[in-house]
């Protein structure tokens, strides 16, 4: 299986001030049919725990993003086809998450203040693109 390195891409995207939700969501959406440049436009909001409210974490956000992309079946006439295996791996990411870094929320990650990059953040990007890698491979959801 190809290697995909989504944290490598993610730091490096989170280095040139992309938001935590950009950093993550933009590493994968292409294989997705989403350009970057669509996601990163669409994901501008949800940095900072979601637009600056300090809620779900961004880095989190993008993760699931990405998860939706590969396993929703897109079905408009049937919307409910993929939709429960879909929430259930949102929980699945989320539970990882949580284990590993102690919260989902912004409020709690955000251990320190000053510009971006802020290394609490860089950890729950490389995390968040970490356990999204991890988790496309084990459910086979690579294009």
């Amino acid at each position: 299986m190809e290697e995909l390195k989504l944290q490598e891409k993610a730091r490096a995207n989170f280095n040139k001030i992309y938001n935590c939700c950009q950093a993550v969501a933009c590493t994968a959406c292409e294989r997705y049919g989403v350009s970057r440049e669509d996601m990163f436009r669409m994901t501008e909001g949800f940095g900072s725990g979601i637009g600056g409210l300090k809620d779900t974490c961004g880095a989190v956000m993008g993760m699931f993003l990405v998860i939706s992309l590969a396993n929703s079946a897109g079905d408009m006439g049937d919307p409910t086809r993929t939709k429960l295996d879909t929430y259930a791996k949102f929980q699945e990411a989320a539970r990882l998450f949580e284990e590993r870094r102690g919260s989902l929320y912004c409020r709690d990650l955000k251990t320190q203040d000053g510009p971006q990059p802020l290394p609490c953040c860089m950890a729950c990007v490389e995390e968040a693109a970490q356990i999204l890698e991890d988790l496309l491979k084990k459910w086979d959801l690579l294009p």
